[in-house]
């Protein structure tokens, strides 16, 4: 199972599947800074199916790159299950992936804000996403906050866990 696997061996499973598919994924990154797409290119021949990344910390380059709807960002915050999809429908469509996958989250030490409608978010929490050629699977991670990296870490495992479901491997 995905959950047993370390990063670099679920990352070399993934880009093996998707090359052996002739699929392509692409990466929209917030809480991770790119780490998901450094992930996918360190395993040797992923320039065949890594198409890129958008690192959209900031949330107008959600809105304005990815074409993450303003209005949701302003009711919900950025840290958001919905959000996290339209995130990786964005960078899918942006770049003409097979795959998106997306990752939110609050890394810490302060929690990331809400919305109108939402609380903020305590570090630790977020969302990933990952958009395919037939649907959209979302999944939330909790992690006990003990630092940036440890919780940045556990949003690019939860992201490529997300991704090898999706392909079934």
């Amino acid at each position: 199972m995905a959950e047993t696997r370390d990063v670099p061996t679920l990352a070399g499973e993934i880009i093996a599947t998707l090359t052996d598919r002739n699929h392509s994924v692409a990466t929209a990154e917030s809480l991770t800074g790119g780490l998901v797409c450094a992930a996918l290119t360190e395993v040797p021949g992923a320039s065949a199916v890594v198409l890129g990344g958008v690192v959209s910390y900031a949330v107008t380059v959600k809105a304005e790159v990815l074409g993450v709807d303003p209005g949701l960002l302003a009711r919900v915050g950025a840290v958001d299950p919905a959000v996290a999809v339209a995130m990786a429908q964005g960078v899918q469509r942006l770049l003409g992936a097979t795959y998106g996958v997306a990752t939110t989250g609050a890394a810490g030490p302060d929690p990331a804000p809400g919305g109108e409608q939402s609380a903020p978010v305590a570090p630790g929490r977020g969302f990933v996403a990952v958009a395919g050629p037939r649907a959209e699977a979302v999944q939330g991670f909790a992690v006990e906050p003990r630092g940036r990296e440890m919780v940045r870490l556990a949003a690019v495992q939860a992201a490529l866990r997300l991704l090898a479901a999706e392909l079934a491997i």
